[in-house]
């Protein structure tokens, strides 16, 4: 289990915080004890410092794990949207759609405002087959960042986090929708990685969902 809490940034609409709480990733044996509180705790305990500091919006670190029992859809369709149901696939999945739900209620109780950034994988470059689909530059993360914490009136909405990808699996209309402009697409990297790894097969289980070999070999790390 871990937890962090960034309190640092400014949007121009006010203050604005930045949040991730991470829950245990792997099989139903390893959740116990005091975990699930504690991802409960971290998420109560930093919506209730920004409503004491009178901050107006938080930036929540969500991830597409929160869904990843989802079919994937075929290559480029960018076909699921953010308000399809969710299906977590592993316990940090789940810890995320607790997240969402958390923020939905601060806004309704509260009004204080949240952009749910479903990641899906923020690395320099695509290192699988799978990731062309969900990859997220680092510059087009730090664009959806800066989009999240300074357009007007998002209520709480929930955004799918990845760059242009040719592949694209989800549709990016709320995160455009906040002025995001994503620049970046995995599609240079494709041939060399399919040639590597071969394409994804549709009668591989790890291959069918959109969480990949979370939903069937669960990973020890939350990517």
């Amino acid at each position: 289990m871990e937890g962090e809490c960034d309190l640092g940034g400014e949007g121009e609409d006010g203050g604005g915080v930045e949040a991730d709480a991470q829950a245990p990733v792997g099989g139903a044996g390893e959740f116990g004890g005091g975990q699930a509180v504690e991802v409960e705790e971290v998420l109560y305990r930093l919506y209730e410092a920004a409503r004491a500091a009178g901050v107006r919006r938080v930036v929540f670190a969500s991830s597409n794990h929160a869904v990843g029992f989802t079919p994937r859809p075929a290559d480029g369709s960018g076909a699921i949207p953010v308000d399809t149901p969710r299906r977590p696939d592993t316990y940090y999945g789940l810890s995320k759609g607790f997240g969402e739900d958390l923020a939905s209620l601060y806004w309704d109780l509260h009004g204080i405002e949240t952009v749910s950034v479903r990641i899906g994988s923020c690395f320099p470059e695509p290192t699988s087959v799978r990731m062309l689909s969900i990859w997220l530059s680092p510059s087009d993360c730090a664009r959806l960042l800066d989009a999240a914490l300074t357009a007007p009136g998002v209520g709480h909405t929930v955004v799918y986090g990845s760059s242009a990808n040719t592949r694209l699996w989800w549709d990016l209309s709320t995160a455009r929708a906040l002025g995001y402009t994503p620049r970046d697409d995995s599609e240079p990297y494709a041939a060399e990685l399919i040639a590597a790894q071969g394409p994804l097969d549709p009668d591989n289980p790890a291959h069918d969902r959109l969480g990949g070999a979370f939903c069937t070999d669960p990973p020890r790390w939350p990517h």
